[in-house]
């Protein structure tokens, strides 16, 4: 049975919704192994400081609105992380927790990892990345970006910056990394289980359409999509080329709630 075909037998199981209203976008854990440790997503909000006066910040319309477009991700679990680098000079990351640390070193080497340095931005400046299970998914067009926690204050700033990212969810879904570029190689990268991390937000059409979002299920024709368009940023350097060809393919819909 040819791809298409199969994904139009299949969506018959999650029929399309009427598409008014708020944009629907599903999140969801590609692995659903040690999921309770991953937090849902939280909607930004500003309801505990002060909204008894007219003028306060926190009742102002477009921190409101703005506020409401982006989602937290937390920190899922203790992460303290030195940069150093071997007798041969080649770099890697000493987990300064040892034995205290709350991950087996052999799970944490699967989550955590740094890029090959000839792909650095910068020749002082390292790369690593977390995998994440999370993966935002919906039936409109609809583009989603990964930007750092900028509204929340943290004792401890990071020594440098996440890379931000922005693609479509609609044909292109695809589960989050965190990459960090370590600026200050001197100073560790520590980061707490239920600090605010990143955050999501989504760009709408139009622009001034709500957005609710909802745990979904990694269904069948959810996962075979997936399959059909992962790993291909080994074999093509500009994916965004791709969207086109992955849109013919995909089926009307992709997000179905998830039953409990």
């Amino acid at each position: 049975m040819a791809l298409k075909d199969w994904f139009a037998e299949e969506e018959q199981k999650c029929p399309v919704t009427h598409r008014t209203g708020p944009v629907q976008i599903g999140w969801l854990l590609t692995d659903p192994r040690s999921g309770v440790i991953y937090p849902p997503p939280e909607r930004i909000r500003s309801a505990d400081v002060n909204r008894t006066h007219s003028k306060s910040a926190s009742r102002c319309p477009a921190i409101i609105n703005m506020e409401s477009r982006y989602f937290m991700i937390r920190v899922p679990f203790d992460m303290h992380l030195r940069f150093v680098r071997d007798q041969n000079g080649k770099p890697g990351l000493r987990n300064m927790l040892g034995d205290a640390s709350p991950v087996r070193a052999n799970l944490l080497n699967k989550k955590l990892h740094i890029t090959s340095e000839p792909e650095w931005r910068y020749p002082d400046r390292p790369t690593i990345q977390v995998s994440l299970p999370y993966l935002f998914v919906t039936d409109e067009p609809t583009y989603m970006s990964q930007v750092s926690a900028f509204m929340h204050y943290s004792k401890t700033p990071i020594p440098g910056t996440i890379f931000g990212g922005r693609f479509a969810i609609h044909n292109w879904p695809r589960p989050l990394m965190w990459a960090f570029e370590w600026h200050d190689t001197s100073k560790d990268l520590i980061l707490k289980r239920g600090d605010p991390w990143f955050y999501v937000t989504f760009e709408t059409t139009p622009q001034e359409r709500p957005v609710s979002i909802f745990e979904a299920e990694l269904t069948p024709e959810l996962e075979k999509y997936l399959e059909h368009i992962s790993a291909a940023v080994n074999y093509v350097n500009q994916t965004f080329s791709l969207f086109k060809d992955a849109e013919r393919v995909r089926p009307e819909t992709l997000v179905c709630p998830i039953k409990r």
